[in-house]
C-alpha cells in the first residue's frame, strides 16, 4: 500500500484552501446561519478555485483528483471555522455515484454543474422507521410503462431547498427473485408529488434538514442512475465517500476548537505563568491533538483505498475513520471549552455552539454503535445479536 504521508501537491492544496478559509472564518458562517441564509459567497469562491469539483473527472469539468483531495478541502475549511456541509453530499456522494455509474447523458447533465458549483444535489437515504438500516428502506419504485413511480418518506435530508435535485435511494423488485433491491433515482426539486418539510433543529446551521414525502412521484426511465441490478455496489460507492468526508468535517472542527484553546492557554494568565504551563491544562490538549492526528491517518488510508478502487477495504477504513474522527472531535471541542472556562460559552469565542455541532459526526450519517456493529461482525467475525 502507498504511504499515507501527503505529497507536495496535497500540502500546497491544504495551504491554498486554508487561505480561502481564513478570508471567511467562523463568524461568516455563524452570521449566515443566524440570518437564515446560505454560504453562497464561500461556495462560489471554492468553486471558482476548482475545489468543489476536485474529485470529479477532468472531461466533465472536474479536477481529476479523488476523495483524498476533496477531504483535504473540507478539512481545511473546517479548521478555518467555515466547513461546507453540502460538500459531503453534492460532489462527494452524488458526484461520485454519477461519475462511476451514471449514463453518458447523466454525466454531461450533472457533473460540470456539480464541479463548478452552479448545481447541487442532495442525497436521500435515511427514513423514519429504518434509521441506519439500509435494508429496511421502504421507499419503493415500480415500473409504469417506461416510467418509474416512487412512493415513500425520507428524513434528515440536508439542503433539499437549495439542491437542484435529490439522489433518492429507493427499492425495486428483482424480477428473478422477487426481493427488493436498492436503486438510485435523480428527483428534480420541483417534480410533482415531491414534498419537503423543514425539521426544526436545535443545531443552528446554514444547511437545513428536511423530511421528504414522495407521493407517486413519476420519473422518466433515465432518472435511474446506473444499472438496476448493481444495487448495493452503487449505494456503497456513495456511502464510503460520505463517511470519509464526515471524518474530514469532524477533524476540521476539532482542529478549529483546539487552535482556539491553545491560543487562549498561551496567553491567559491567572497566576505567574500562562495557564498552558499547567499540565492539567496542557496534557488534555496534547491528547486531543494526538487523537485528531490519528483519526486523520485513518481518514487518509480510507480515502486512498477508495481512490484506488478497493471498495471493500475502503468500507472498513471509512467506517473506522468516521468513528475515530467523531470521537476525537467531541473530545477536542469539550476540552477546548473547558480550557476557556466561562469564556468557552460566550459568543465572542465561538466555541459553545460547537458542543452541539460536534455531536453530528457521532450520529450521522451512521451512528457510532452501528460502526461498532460493522467492525465486530465484518472485521472480527463475531456473531450478530440481531
Amino acid at each position: 500500500m502507498s504511504p499515507t504521508l501527503e505529497t507536495d501537491e496535497h500540502t500546497a492544496l491544504r495551504t491554498a484552501v486554508a487561505a480561502l478559509g481564513q478570508r471567511y472564518g467562523r463568524e461568516y458562517l455563524a452570521r449566515v446561519a443566524r440570518e437564515g441564509g446560505h454560504p453562497d459567497e464561500l461556495w462560489a469562491d471554492a468553486a471558482k478555485l476548482g475545489y468543489l469539483g476536485v474529485n470529479l473527472p477532468e472531461e466533465y469539468g472536474g479536477g481529476g483528483g479523488g476523495i483524498v483531495e476533496l477531504s483535504i478541502v473540507l478539512e481545511e475549511l473546517g479548521a478555518a471555522g467555515c466547513p461546507l456541509l453540502m460538500m459531503v453530499v453534492s460532489p462527494a456522494i452524488c458526484g461520485t455515484v454519477i461519475a462511476r455509474f451514471g449514463t453518458e447523458a447523466q454525466k454531461r447533465a450533472w457533473l460540470p454543474g456539480l464541479a463548478d458549483g452552479s448545481r447541487t444535489m442532495a442525497f436521500g437515504i435515511t427514513e423514519p422507521d429504518a434509521g441506519s438500516n439500509s435494508h429496511r428502506i421502504t421507499t419503493t419504485a415500480r415500473r409504469d410503462g417506461d416510467d418509474w413511480v416512487l412512493t415513500g418518506r425520507k428524513v434528515f435530508i440536508s439542503g433539499v431547498d437549495i439542491a437542484d435535485a435529490t439522489l433518492v435511494v429507493g427499492r425495486t423488485e428483482d424480477a428473478r427473485s422477487g426481493r427488493l433491491k436498492p436503486c438510485l433515482f435523480i428527483v428534480p426539486r420541483d417534480t410533482p408529488g415531491f414534498f419537503r418539510t423543514v425539521i426544526d433543529m436545535e443545531l443552528q446551521a446554514a444547511e437545513k434538514q428536511f423530511e421528504l414525502v414522495l407521493d407517486d412521484v413519476r420519473l422518466p426511465a433515465d432518472a435511474l442512475v446506473g444499472d438496476e441490478d448493481a444495487g448495493l455496489l452503487q449505494l456503497f460507492a456513495g456511502l464510503n465517500p460520505e463517511r470519509i468526508m464526515t471524518a474530514a468535517f469532524a477533524i476540521g472542527m476539532g482542529r478549529y476548537a483546539l487552535a482556539k484553546a491553545v491560543d487562549y492557554a498561551k496567553t491567559r494568565q491567572v497566576w505567574k505563568e500562562p495557564i498552558g504551563a499547567h499540565q492539567a491544562v496542557a496534557h488534555p490538549l496534547a491528547q486531543a491533538h494526538i487523537e485528531l492526528e490519528l483519526a486523520r491517518l485513518m481518514m487518509q488510508k480510507a480515502a486512498q483505498l477508495y481512490d484506488a478502487g478497493d471498495d471493500m477495504g475502503a468500507g472498513e477504513a471509512a467506517n473506522m475513520a468516521k468513528y475515530a474522527a467523531g470521537e476525537a472531535c467531541v473530545r477536542a471541542v469539550d476540552q477546548s471549552v473547558h480550557t476557556l472556562g466561562g469564556n468557552g460559552l460566550t459568543r465572542e469565542y465561538g466555541l459553545g455552539s460547537l458542543i452541539t455541532a460536534s455531536r453530528v459526526a457521532r450520529i450521522a450519517p451512521v451512528s457510532r454503535e452501528m460502526i461498532l456493529n460493522f467492525v465486530s461482525h465484518q472485521t472480527l467475525g463475531l456473531p450478530k445479536s440481531y
